[in-house]
């Protein structure tokens, strides 16, 4: 679906198929570019607090801090990575 589709709730009105519980609170892109250009818009301009990038798909979990992130940052992406080492710990029992 298309990103103002998934936030806008005027737009999800015109598709009665789909139930919704207000904006969506998670965006999936195509690629990373799309995804850089969705994170700063989303965050600078519409004031959206964001935690990412989350890096899926590898064969061991790895995250990313970017400059200039808060302190806030900082500890919602070490929880994300707490969680994913836990997860690839089971994984290998």
């Amino acid at each position: 679906m298309q990103a103002d589709t998934a936030l806008v709730p005027d737009i999800q009105e015109d598709y009665p198929f789909m139930s919704f519980d207000g904006p969506a609170n998670v965006l999936i892109c195509p690629n990373l570019a799309s995804a850089n250009i969705a994170y700063k818009l989303l965050q600078r301009i519409a004031g959206a607090e964001m935690t990412g990038p989350i890096l899926e798909g590898l064969s061991r979990p790895a995250h990313v801090l970017q400059r200039g992130d808060s302190v806030r940052d900082v500890v919602h992406m070490a929880a994300i990575c707490a969680v994913d080492a836990q997860r690839h710990a089971r994984q290998r029992l």
